[in-house]
């Protein structure tokens, strides 16, 4: 008897040609798409992680920049509304960039809250500028609270910015704390301290960093002058509308009662002042000053009866 074999095919040892691995393909465009495909979702497997974290992350931030504004937030919110020209304000301007950062907020946010503060303002109602229209109370409270405390609030708000910026308050205001005496008398004189540099820093800004009697418009030459003296009103040391943007030769002399400025913004000269200069230009110049009006600020317009003081003393001073 013949056995039957079945007939079985010899296995190739190579595939055809257009059965290549795609490793064996000349170029990447000519292997199969699929091939790509796989590479693609393990590239975004080792990735996933990575970009969930970050996508997190984002939603963090952006939960924190639509969140209600806090007490503590729109207190510092108003101290940069004091230290920023309000026609200047804006999402670029680098003091507000650079709080917002301190706050987590985005520019635009804070540049919205302080446009919310600046409706507020009576002195930028009047020249036609009214702010947002639409604000919290809260800040209502906090422009109110100021009026009453100047020197209080203005503290607590380098305070708080001090404290969300992880730093000493002594550090975020550039004060030389070399040689100070320890204890009450310390603090005492940071706070003095703190609250005069941010009094020139509102009072400048006001101005638009421009004398308001000369037009000087070089920051190194300006000074912010208190109307009412610093060491008799402790009510009004740190009041911005107890302020004049002036060179310092104008600053001297006001503290001097050389010059006065009268409640309807007229700048009045001593007599021996303009008599005493010898030099005939800076004469005509004195002359020419004498009865003109200041350059009034954006905000923080001086008070008349703080004006009026001062005038009064002038008038009544001893001629040396």
């Amino acid at each position: 008897m013949f056995k039957i074999f079945k007939y079985k095919a010899p296995v190739p040892t190579s595939l055809p040609r257009n059965r290549q691995p795609a490793s064996r393909f000349q170029s990447p465009e000519q292997a199969p798409k699929t091939i790509f495909k796989l590479n693609d979702c393990l590239c975004t497997r080792n990735t996933q992680h990575s970009i969930s974290k970050e996508r997190d992350k984002r939603a963090n931030q952006v939960n924190r920049r639509m969140k209600n504004w806090s007490k503590k937030e729109t207190i510092i919110a108003f101290n940069v509304y004091c230290k920023v020209p309000f026609k200047s304000s804006s999402k670029e301007h680098p003091l507000i960039i650079h709080y917002a950062q301190i706050l987590g907020r985005t520019p635009s946010a804070l540049n919205m809250k302080i446009g919310n503060i600046g409706k507020l303002d009576p002195e930028l109602k009047a020249q036609g500028i009214t702010g947002l229209t639409h604000g919290a109370k809260m800040e209502q409270e906090i422009w109110d609270e100021f009026y009453a405390n100047p020197e209080r609030l203005v503290f607590e708000s380098e305070r708080l910015i001090a404290k969300f910026s992880k730093k000493n308050i002594e550090e975020i205001t550039d004060i030389d704390i070399t040689n100070l005496p320890e204890g009450k008398e310390r603090e005492t004189i940071i706070r003095q301290r703190v609250n005069q540099s941010f009094f020139r820093s509102a009072v400048m800004s006001s101005y638009n960093y421009r004398c308001c009697i000369s037009g000087v418009g070089n920051p190194q030459l300006l000074e912010a002058c208190h109307i009412a003296d610093w060491a008799t009103d402790m009510a009004n040391r740190t009041n911005p509308k107890n302020g004049l943007c002036l060179n310092s030769f104008f600053h001297r002399a006001y503290d001097q009662h050389l010059i006065a400025i009268t409640p309807d913004y007229k700048v009045i000269l001593a007599e021996e002042l303009i008599a005493k200069t010898v030099n005939v230009a800076f004469k005509t110049y004195l002359e020419a000053v004498n009865g003109s009006l200041i350059a009034l600020p954006d905000k923080f317009k001086p008070q008349r009866d703080l004006l009026e003081l001062h005038y009064k003393t002038f008038l009544n001073r001893e001629i040396k």
